[in-house]
């Protein structure tokens, strides 16, 4: 099992020195990863500073202030960017981070949140996500002296120069999540190289992974082309009164899915999502200001898991 620590600016507010030091933190005390999520407007109406700040532009940032952790989205919306302009973006910070960029790709669901900058929010979205999948995957894989072309009901494109190849063969990794019965396992036979189940039960869990198992074994792919992960807020203190002032700090009241509770309860509740077939977790982190929560993590739960 990886652990890997998952920040949502969108909650509190984050400059970029912020998210930096909480990178250098998570490379520095062994964790696998750190990933953001991608939103332009902050929720609960807490309007600090500050604002919003763009995932990618982050990412890129980081691609050349860190060293080691890899990088990525949970999840970027396909509202957001269209195919071709995220294809680009991607494949050029994987070759500035030397092949450490996943892309964790989602519907979109926040109207208020495109129409607050001016963004369409169109219907049919999982079938505009489908379509980005192919297209993204499509201009990654393309060699460079050929061209690109894509014809479906929301997207066209015609003579697309593929993008700068990407440092991973053949493409940086995909993830989609969700927990639909039947629309996204299919999305993620097809399309994904990990699956994310966020803020589910391990039973839940368990559920899903197998529904994506059938999946892939629909699709004519082994389970070894897919990961399986998970990602829930993390609330870890020493004590009762450690754990509280946590919680209260992250500034949103804790689901009860959360990983909560001293190192000891922490460990056994992350151990539950690997026996349910978890290989990643994500861990959101909501205090992006409290580095001694990330010290405490790594040095009496992530040696639990140690690869």
């Amino acid at each position: 099992m990886l652990l890997r620590i998952h920040t949502e600016p969108s909650e509190r507010g984050a400059s970029y020195d912020t998210l930096l030091r909480v990178a250098r933190a998570t490379e520095d005390l062994g964790f696998d990863a750190l990933f953001r999520s991608d939103h332009y407007l902050q929720f609960g109406g807490h309007g600090r500073t500050p604002g919003p700040s763009d995932a990618w532009v982050t990412l890129a940032g980081l691609a050349r202030d860190t060293r080691r952790i890899r990088l990525g989205t949970l999840v970027s919306p396909a509202t957001f960017r269209s195919p071709g302009q995220l294809a680009i973006q991607v494949a050029q910070i994987d070759g500035m981070s030397g092949g450490r960029v996943e892309l964790g790709l989602g519907a979109g669901w926040f109207e208020g949140e495109h129409q607050a900058y001016a963004m369409p929010f169109p219907g049919k979205r999982f079938d505009r996500l489908e379509e980005q999948l192919r297209i993204i995957r499509g201009l990654w894989t393309t060699p460079g002296d050929q061209r690109f072309d894509f014809t479906g009901e929301h997207f066209t494109l015609t003579g697309a120069q593929p993008t700068l190849p990407p440092v991973q063969r053949p493409h940086p990794p995909v993830i989609v999540g969700g927990t639909g019965a039947v629309r996204t396992p299919a999305l993620a036979a097809a399309y994904a190289d990990e699956y994310n189940a966020a803020f589910v039960t391990p039973e839940q869990a368990a559920v899903q992974y197998g529904r994506i198992r059938k999946a892939l074994a629909e699709n004519g792919r082994g389970e070894d082309a897919m990961r399986f992960s998970v990602i829930q807020s993390v609330c870890v203190g020493r004590n009762d009164a450690e754990i509280a002032r946590r919680a209260e700090a992250a500034g949103e009241e804790l689901p009860d899915t959360a990983f909560r509770g001293t190192p000891a309860q922490v460990t056994e509740q992350i151990a539950r999502f690997a026996e349910a077939g978890a290989e990643r977790a994500y861990l959101r982190l909501l205090d992006l200001d409290d580095l001694d929560h990330l010290e405490l993590i790594a040095s009496e739960v992530l040696p639990h898991f140690a690869s």
